[in-house]
């Protein structure tokens, strides 16, 4: 189904349909890999046009002190994805 199909079946914007991309990325700290899974949610009409993409970790990082999940957002997939990714390196992950 192509993008402008699946549109469609949004009757009313109050219903925030979104198509949802899967991404993993590998994180590297000391002796670890860490991977963390990215969800983005692609609106048909997003709450701010700013945040047409939204992204987030399935983890936290800096738990020990104050847990932060990454997030990313922007007008494109790639704005999203690479805002998400620089974020889960700005605190050290502290998990299991």
């Amino acid at each position: 189904m192509s993008h402008a199909e699946w549109t469609f079946a949004q009757t009313d914007p109050s219903q925030q349909l979104c198509q949802i991309h899967t991404f993993s990325v590998l994180r590297r700290q000391g002796a670890r890999e860490i991977e963390f899974i990215i969800t983005i949610r692609e609106y048909v009409t997003p709450r701010d046009p700013s945040m047409k993409f939204f992204a987030t970790s399935d983890k936290q990082t800096n738990q020990s002190v104050l847990p932060f999940t990454p997030v990313g957002w922007g007008k494109t997939l790639l704005d999203a994805l690479s805002e998400c990714v620089r974020a889960i390196y700005r605190f050290e992950y502290q998990g299991d």
